[in-house]
């Protein structure tokens, strides 16, 4: 009697940390948008688990979402209802949730639990477009604060799962000024330059830089009225902090006068 060879179990692809500018729930609409999302997610290792920070997520003390699919969480008004009934039933990641338990849960940080939240558009839009099928499992984790050196602390505290299989998410956007918003996607010369001073800052890696960009950055004020939109690329540095040399935007240009820049570290 033979005994059968145990199934072999490749380990998994170690995966880059991203950070991506996600756009509105119009997005979807865009002439080259989705395609050069589409493009990026065919591009990368298939990732065994998605971990999602986004911009539309603050929370304190920092909160674990659902962990099974439930209803996504529509945070935008006035838009057309078609929007409303977009779904995105991506599988839940309890086990990622395990994990991001114990690398973070520490004193003075708990780690809460929100079984009833869903993905918010930061999270759902874009991986429409780079994972259409929804077969990726997705885990959604709250920002605790906005001061980018503790979110850099907790992107570096998530490091291992890279090496895991799972893709890290700092979902913003590179600029973020609403009221500069242009339909004919103008760009103001204050948005150029800060997205200028952000690609040359990240070239020549300059960490510290773009976490004090509020004081370092050109045109800060007016980029980002407020920071929320920006600081999850703390997350994205953290996270792959020994591999900045590796940094390349992945998308570039503009979406309504706001920059569209996407960066893959890793």
């Amino acid at each position: 009697m033979t005994t059968a060879a145990p199934e072999r179990r490749d380990a998994p692809e170690r995966m880059p940390a991203v950070f991506m500018s996600h756009g509105g729930p119009t997005l979807a609409e865009d002439a080259h948008w989705p395609a050069e999302l589409a493009r990026w997610g065919a591009g990368l290792p298939r990732p065994k688990a998605i971990l999602m920070v986004s911009a539309h997520w603050e929370e304190a003390p920092l909160a674990l979402g659902a962990t099974t699919a439930v209803p996504l969480v529509y945070d935008f008004w006035g838009f057309p209802e078609h929007y409303y009934r977009i779904q995105y039933a991506a599988p839940g990641a309890p086990d990622l949730a395990a994990q991001v338990r114990s690398l973070l849960r520490a004193p003075g940080m708990p780690v809460h639990d929100l079984p009833d939240r869903g993905l918010d558009h930061g999270a759902y839009v874009p991986l429409r477009e780079m994972y259409p099928d929804a077969d990726i499992p997705v885990l959604q984790v709250s920002m605790p604060t906005l001061d980018p050196r503790k979110l850099m602390d907790i992107g570096r505290r998530l490091a291992p799962l890279r090496d895991e299989g799972v893709l890290i998410v700092g979902s913003g956007s590179f600029t973020h000024n609403l009221r500069a918003i242009n339909p004919e996607n103008e760009v103001p010369s204050a948005l150029a330059e800060f997205d200028d001073w952000g690609r040359r800052a990240l070239a020549a890696g300059d960490v510290d830089a773009l976490l004090d960009f509020a004081h370092k950055a050109p045109a800060a004020q007016y980029a980002h009225p407020r920071e929320e939109h920006f600081v999850p690329l703390a997350v994205t540095l953290g996270a792959a902090a020994d591999e900045l040399g590796t940094q390349r935007s992945v998308i570039e240009g503009t979406w309504l006068g706001l920059s569209k820049r996407s960066v893959q570290i890793g």
